[in-house]
């Protein structure tokens, strides 16, 4: 069953849950908790159809919040509220209300959200797309236990996991640390069944999933080795290579669906590591709705500690581009000084002369007083000749021999004494 509401309140979407209930002959509540998901109209209908398959495993209120662009100024002073109330098969084993936020009501989605919450039940906010950077003080992560974002949508997966370590707050998760559990639980098992000791991992997986880079921190944290990240053609996490004492240990999953599990001196075997759909990854995420301790531990390991190749190409690029800007910096410098010294040579050629002057007249007091200073060069007379370059060099050569000169009459004249 359908409900639409065009330019509504909180108040009037409570009714409407309620008139839906009744018709469809349900009048209790019978639901968990309260997901909250945070999206455009875009990605609006996966986020919904995830939400629905996860309500059968986990019955809960679904709030929709799209924030609807205004195209006009006149549209963005204008606030509207308007909403579409699904009860009974339309909305999976829940309620689910679709609120679209116009104009400046859209900057104020907690106090349209804070209303229709179930009372006395958890709440969890899910950003499918554009997640805060720090979930924990936006105004709607402010409001749930559980927040969950998905590094995988960023645009820049690995620096978002670098903002995501700095702004941790206990009840912040992400599906992309989700999407490894299999993982996680086939190498603690693999690890179970020898008694060695790990030297090194390598991480192999495609660029730009930050999936890989959860599971090297993790194994880093843990082992504490050396853990190296390289590229693969993927799909997602394709390998995971551990070196021990007692052998290597393999993980490898080259088509996405079936993994390979090699041992050092037991037969390879089959293991099922199927990548999962969001709704799977979502249900799991609302089985447990404490801290995750040992993601926040991972994430906090820091990517710049791998030994990843990405890593390293990042910030070797972001070196050139430095070591450009600075060459481009010197050369402009440079062109403004010779600019500058071509505009006025006379006044560089007049100051030359005069030193050259100063060094001469100094080279004949010397002569006069012992015979020092004898080839010193005669005065320049008029202009210098040359370039900027030369001409300075030509002054800080005749500046050096007057100082010279002058030091050395006071011993000339003692020995003519």
């Amino acid at each position: 069953m359908k409900i639409d509401l065009t330019d509504t309140t909180s108040s009037k979407i409570n009714k409407a849950l309620v008139q839906g209930r009744r018709a469809i002959g349900t009048p209790a509540v019978g639901m968990v908790l309260t997901l909250v998901i945070v999206t455009d109209e875009e990605n609006a209908y996966d986020a919904l159809k995830a939400a629905n398959d996860a309500s059968h495993e986990h019955p809960s209120r679904t709030l929709v919040v799209i924030k609807r662009v205004s195209r006009s100024p006149r549209d963005r002073t204008q606030s509207r509220l308007d909403a579409e109330v699904r009860v009974g098969a339309d909305a999976g084993s829940g309620e689910t209300v679709v609120l679209r936020l116009y104009g400046e009501v859209s900057e104020h989605a907690q106090s349209v959200v804070l209303p229709l919450l179930l009372p006395d039940a958890p709440v969890v906010v899910w950003w499918p797309v554009n997640a805060p950077l720090d979930p924990a003080n936006d105004p709607l992560g402010a409001l749930a236990q559980r927040r969950v974002t998905d590094t995988y949508a960023s645009e820049q997966p690995v620096r978002e996991l670098s903002a995501r370590a700095d702004t941790y707050t206990p009840g912040d998760t992400d599906l992309s640390w989700t999407r490894i559990t299999p993982w996680r639980s086939m190498l603690a098992a693999a690890l179970d069944q020898v008694v060695c000791e790990v030297k090194a991992v390598e991480v192999e997986g495609e660029e730009f999933n930050p999936s890989c880079e959860l599971l090297a921190m993790w194994l880093a944290d843990r082992l504490d080795v050396p853990v190296k990240r390289s590229l693969s053609s993927g799909p997602g996490l394709t390998a995971v290579r551990m070196d021990t004492d007692c052998g290597p240990i393999t993980l490898d999953r080259a088509d996405g669906s079936l993994a390979t599990l090699s041992i050092q001196g037991q037969p390879d075997r089959g293991v099922a590591l199927k990548r999962r759909e969001t709704a799977e990854l979502i249900a799991e995420e609302l089985r447990r709705l404490d801290p995750d301790d040992t993601y926040a531990s991972a994430l906090r390991f820091g990517v710049e500690r791998l030994n990843s190749g990405l890593v390293s190409a990042v910030r070797g690029a972001e070196a050139a581009e430095a070591a450009v800007a600075k060459a481009v910096q010197a050369v402009a410098l440079a062109e403004a000084a010779v600019a500058r010294a071509e505009e006025s040579p006379a006044d560089q050629g007049e100051g030359s002369a005069a030193g050259e002057a100063d060094a001469g007249g100094a080279d004949a007091r010397g002569a006069d007083a012992g015979g020092a200073g004898e080839g010193s060069p005669a005065p320049a007379k008029g202009a210098a000749v040359g370039t900027p370059a030369e001409i300075a060099a030509k002054a800080a050569a005749a500046s050096a021999s007057a100082k010279e000169t002058k030091a050395q009459e006071p011993v000339t004249k003692a020995a003519a004494k």
